[in-house]
């Protein structure tokens, strides 16, 4: 739920840029070699073939071994805000399992800052006007990312809930992100620190890294083409909350156990 303890100590707005992606132009990478794994294989992941890894890391054979490191060609990609494993599959156009043998990574689980290894060959996928992809909210652009950071947002706050629920969650961020109050994009309002306070619960206990629901990411997608059934509501939460402030703002909505306050 949106943090009670500093909902009275509001920042004026400011313009937050995020940088959807950052990839460094590097000419090789490490692989560390898996059971199964052959040289032929891994040229296929890596878009290369077994002849040039046995050239680039001075192989006398074929031979390889699990735990061996191999340098590869490839570029290191380093996560941000919003980043899933499958967006960023998506975004440089390779499968999420081609991601996960690359990077040795089978859980979903990523950190800002973390290190995630790409074929040198990866490009940034682009829509039919050549810009990244992006879906329509009103007369603006989202990111995907933004709408995987949105949809974990409602899986983390109302999972649970009826859909209206989840609706409105996202319905209260898209009306932060046009109050002059708060921050002017999706991942800055919900990323939003006051006075050391995170504004949304699920950024400071981690659950903002659980995976989106199916029901989540359509609701964030209804959010985002205009539905609100709060009617402008900024602020939400529990109803077993003895905040008397909260309680005292104008309730917008009632659903479930979630409270929808302007």
């Amino acid at each position: 739920m949106i943090n009670s303890k500093k909902l009275r100590q509001l920042l004026a707005a400011a313009v937050f840029t995020v940088s959807f992606f950052s990839v460094s132009n590097v000419h090789a990478a490490s692989y560390s070699v898996t059971q199964g794994d052959s040289l032929y294989l891994i040229g296929k992941l890596f878009n290369t073939t077994s002849s040039t890894l046995l050239q680039d890391n001075h192989l006398s054979s074929s031979t390889i071994y699990p735990g061996q490191v191999l340098s590869v060609p490839g570029t290191i990609y380093t996560v941000k805000s919003g980043d899933t494993l499958y967006l960023i599959a998506k975004r440089y156009n390779i499968t999420l399992t081609s991601l996960r043998k690359m990077n040795n990574k089978w859980d979903d689980s990523l950190y800002i800052g973390q290190k995630l290894t790409l074929p040198a060959s990866a490009s940034v996928a682009t829509s039919s006007t050549g810009t990244s992809t992006t879906v329509s909210a009103g007369t603006s652009s989202v990111s995907t990312s933004d709408v995987d950071l949105l949809a974990r947002l409602i899986t983390a706050e109302a999972d649970g809930q009826p859909y209206l629920a989840k609706v409105a969650v996202g319905a209260v961020v898209l009306n932060r992100v046009k109050d002059s109050r708060f921050p002017s994009t999706i991942s800055a309002v919900i990323n939003e620190k006051s006075y050391g306070y995170y504004q949304f619960t699920p950024v400071e206990n981690g659950y903002i890294y659980k995976p989106a629901s199916l029901d989540s990411i359509k609701a964030a997608n209804e959010a985002l083409k205009g539905v609100d059934p709060t009617n402008g509501a900024v602020y939400y939460f529990d109803d077993s909350t003895t905040n008397s402030w909260l309680w005292s703002k104008p309730i917008a909505l009632r659903i479930g156990k979630m409270v929808f306050t302007y």
